[in-house]
């Protein structure tokens, strides 16, 4: 099974692309929704958040309470690479388990792995090529600020936490720029999905 890392900055549409990957016949691995996972109530990672950053990072529900966390993580690049290390080796596993399943049963199959701070973490490794997704920075401003309801400061400050975008595109196998309508993300996804199943058939 071909192993695809895809990623983009924040706000880039990455679930846009996944989506249409997912209707020509990719299989999904959204580590958003594993990292969700991880983090449930009672879980050890959710212990090792409380330890490292304090009870009040645990809302009244026993829930993770994402907004504090988030704040906390972006303003705070010491913090950020804290909870990383909480969370990603964990996530990590799951990943892989995911992939297992996947690869038994569709081993000629492309596995997209959706991860944000691919790049940011070194992930690109652990895959057989990468994709990322991206707009130009006042487009993902915009998109950011709309999404969340935030500031041009919060918004800066979330996409500081994220290596440049330019730095990005140097280290990724394919790019999809996604600033235009759906119809031409939809023509690039299209030669991307040939590639990624050229790519498959060889390996």
């Amino acid at each position: 099974m071909l192993k695809v890392g895809l990623t983009g900055g924040i706000a880039s549409g990455k679930s846009t692309v996944d989506r249409m990957l997912v209707k020509m016949g990719a299989h999904l691995v959204d580590t958003d929704q594993l990292a969700r996972q991880v983090v449930e109530p009672g879980s050890p990672a959710l212990a090792a958040i409380s330890a490292a950053f304090g009870p009040n990072m645990i809302a009244a529900d026993g829930n993770l309470d994402r907004a504090r966390m988030r704040a906390k993580a972006f303003g705070d690049a010491q913090a950020r690479a804290k909870l990383n290390a909480i969370l990603h080796p964990r996530i990590n596993q799951l990943v892989d388990a995911e992939l297992a399943r996947l690869a038994a049963r569709a081993p000629q199959g492309v596995a997209i792995v959706d991860v944000p701070l691919l790049f940011e973490t070194g992930g690109e490794k652990r895959f057989d090529c990468t994709v990322l997704v991206y707009v130009p920075h006042q487009v993902q401003m915009d998109r950011l600020m709309a999404r969340d309801h935030c500031g041009p400061q919060t918004a800066q400050e979330a996409l500081d936490a994220q290596m440049p975008l330019e730095n990005k595109k140097k280290k990724a196998d394919f790019l999809v720029d996604n600033s235009g309508g759906l119809d031409e993300t939809l023509r690039q996804v299209q030669r991307l999905w040939q590639d990624l199943l050229d790519k498959a058939r060889s390996t």
